[in-house]
């Protein structure tokens, strides 16, 4: 595949993760909190591997496949009668490379059996594209020895475009712990237009569920099924779906599917170090099924995304009562 000449991106959609349902911070802010501890997790997804984006000279760069780097914690906080997050994701497509810090705030009440939050986020993005290893098709020269000429395109000036981007985001939570729960949010609410790179973000709603199910006869094993549907601008649709099963809360491993897309292999360990403090680290293969993947040289053999992630909970102990002792006199 060879890159002649590369467009600078008219929308862009959100990251996609195969650990959706231990990520989904990233996909609704109402999520912050929701553990009742503190929450710290990094992320590291590698996609479409071994795909072959061939530079147009030898003396060019071809850039990269999409590749994030993402870290985040989240935490309740009782007198704000809900949780804060933090995100911070940078990711490279191509030329492209993106920066995202997300703050996020969740209201939280009790309602039914479980918990109903409300959340909003601050989105803070940096994009840069770098067109020093751009070649418009009208600088082809046709001829082998000297195959590219001068570019008379002012947007290939082999400088560093970069913009700095404000939007928001906002979603609703219920779960019932230990059992299920539902999630709706809209990411990039402002659909923030970048008039340097000619680029805008999309807006994207998401529709999450999961649940829970102890086998009655031997409860130490349980499934969990998870779904997730999304549309870009009502133009662009994607649905996954994943079955985990987990046993005793220490090891899992299950199947998943993006449609269109790939088959997900995932699996995981948890370290239980006490009842207040947990470590979980998880890795997923995408084998990929579009033709990006169709098993000839030069296509991806597949995606990888390691995940981890620790959860603290933080006791503090009651202060002890103040005793006063006064003497009083009795006349």
């Amino acid at each position: 595949m060879t890159a002649l000449f590369l467009s600078v991106a008219t929308a862009q959609n959100e990251g996609q993760y195969s650990h959706f349902m231990f990520n989904q911070l990233s996909y609704n802010p109402a999520y912050a909190g929701s553990q009742g501890a503190l929450s710290l997790s990094l992320l590291y997804n590698n996609q479409w591997m071994g795909l072959d984006l061939q530079a147009p000279t030898p003396e060019l760069e071809a850039g990269t496949t999409p590749t994030n780097y993402l870290a985040s914690f989240d935490m309740p906080v009782t007198f704000l009668h809900g949780g804060i997050g933090f995100l911070f994701n940078s990711e490279s497509i191509g030329y492209h490379k993106n920066t995202t810090i997300n703050i996020d705030y969740a209201f939280r009440i009790y309602w039914g059996r479980g918990n109903l939050a409300a959340g909003v986020e601050a989105n803070l993005y940096n994009f840069s594209f770098n067109t020093s290893n751009l070649i418009g098709i009208d600088d082809m020269t046709g001829d082998p020895t000297n195959p590219v000429g001068s570019s008379g395109d002012p947007s290939i000036n082999g400088q560093d475009l970069s913009e700095f981007m404000v939007d928001f985001a906002t979603g609703l939570y219920y779960q019932v712990p230990g059992e299920y729960y539902l999630s709706l949010s809209v990411k990039n609410l402002l659909a923030s237009h970048s008039e340097t790179l000619h680029y805008t973000n999309a807006r994207t709603l998401y529709l999450m569920g999961g649940y829970e199910y102890a086998f009655p006869y031997n409860p130490s094993f349980k499934l969990k099924p998870s779904v997730m549907a999304k549309t870009a601008n009502f133009s662009v649709f994607q649905a996954e779906a994943a079955l985990l099963l987990d046993y005793e809360s220490a090891f899992w491993g299950g199947l998943g599917y993006r449609l269109g897309d790939a088959f997900t292999f995932l699996a995981g360990v948890n370290w239980n170090f006490s009842n207040l403090n947990w470590l979980r680290i998880g890795v997923a293969y995408d084998l990929t099924t579009s033709k990006l993947g169709s098993f000839k040289s030069g296509r991806s053999f597949g995606s990888l995304e390691v995940f981890l992630n620790g959860t603290f909970r933080i006791i503090v102990p009651d202060r002890p009562p103040t005793v006063s002792r006064t003497t009083r006199f009795l006349l």
